[in-house]
């Protein structure tokens, strides 16, 4: 196993390389300039001379193996520079909105999951009954929805019940509070973004749960516990609920990493100041080192996460093994 883990930490080198190389390139693509961006929108006259200068200060005047080169030195000593446009450190960008985005999608997550496992094997064992048609048409529509409406409905609900309950409309705090500071202020901005995200992510766990389950439940070794007289629930439980997590794992890991940075509508519409608005401000503003910075971040998440996702099942599974 530790040999193993050491393997894979060593193949995330060749991939992060990939990833920077391509990264670093699609952003010199995009058309635009952001010394223009920036001097056009002060309303002034704005002369080649001024735009010269601005580019010699941000090192976009220097040859791209150059360019490449300094990225690559950051990377490798975790000195992103400073962003284009604020010029504050691209470190502490992206640490004051981390926080935020993370927790909303381990409360997504963890809700996802506590939902979704229970009614993926209720479903599976009650196939083809009333409560699996009801189970199979909820998860449906949660895959059917797309999470920035139900969070457009989620705020016009809390608008309409707080005006009929207290008189006058409720809105979200629009400042993030860590949550050891002020639970009740931190969960009443979180809970209800991690709700419309949580809902499509529990409707696709829960449909991976059942087709697991149900490919499980047909194997000869749980006809054969059966055929043995044990109980229902061990059957459930020890036998077939184990080997049915594998592929339920690998997709609550992938839908992880995968909200660490695509939370960017459900950010827009809850008015929260995350990583995905980080994002898309990045690449309209041209700013190069702090969108390079942002994606090699979410492919490194998306490396541990895989990597964390193997061990896991070498845990569940000890037929699993690394060598």
């Amino acid at each position: 196993m530790y040999k193993y883990a050491v393997k894979r930490i060593l193949l995330m080198i060749p991939t992060l390389i990939g990833a920077g190389i391509l990264v670093f390139m699609l952003m010199r693509m995009i058309p635009g300039d952001i010394c223009e961006i920036r001097l056009g929108g002060t309303g002034l006259m704005v002369d080649k001379e001024q735009i010269d200068i601005c580019r010699e200060n941000l090192g976009l005047n220097q040859s791209l193996a150059k360019q490449f080169y300094d990225f690559a030195i950051g990377i490798a000593t975790f000195n992103f520079g400073g962003s284009m446009w604020t010029g504050r450190p691209v470190t502490e960008e992206i640490a004051v909105r981390f926080e935020l985005t993370l927790q909303i999608a381990f409360m997504a997550t963890l809700t996802a999951v506590i939902i979704a496992l229970p009614f993926g094997v209720i479903s599976a064992i009650k196939q083809n009954t009333w409560i699996d048609y009801v189970i199979r048409l909820v998860s449906i529509a949660g895959i059917a929805t797309p999470s920035f409406w139900l969070g457009i409905m989620i705020i016009l609900g809390l608008l309409i019940v707080s005006q009929m309950v207290f008189g006058e409309p409720w809105m979200m705090p629009i400042q993030f509070v860590p949550i050891w500071v002020d639970p009740l202020a931190n969960l009443s901005q979180t809970i209800w973004p991690a709700v419309a995200v949580g809902y499509r992510y529990a409707a696709v766990v829960v449909r991976m749960t059942r087709s697991a389950m149900l490919e499980v439940l047909r194997e000869d070794y749980v006809r054969t516990a059966r055929a043995k007289g044990l109980f229902e629930k061990v059957i459930i439980n020890q036998h077939a609920l184990k080997n049915a997590l594998l592929p339920v794992i690998t997709l609550v890991g992938i839908e992880f990493a995968f909200l660490i940075g695509g939370l960017v509508v459900t950010e827009q519409v809850f008015n929260l100041n995350g990583l995905g608005k980080l994002f898309v401000d990045a690449v309209l503003d041209h700013d190069f080192t702090l969108t390079q910075a942002l994606v090699m971040m979410v492919v490194t998440i998306f490396v541990i996460v895989n990597l964390l996702v193997d061990l896991i099942y070498a845990w569940v599974d000890p037929r699993i093994h690394y060598s």
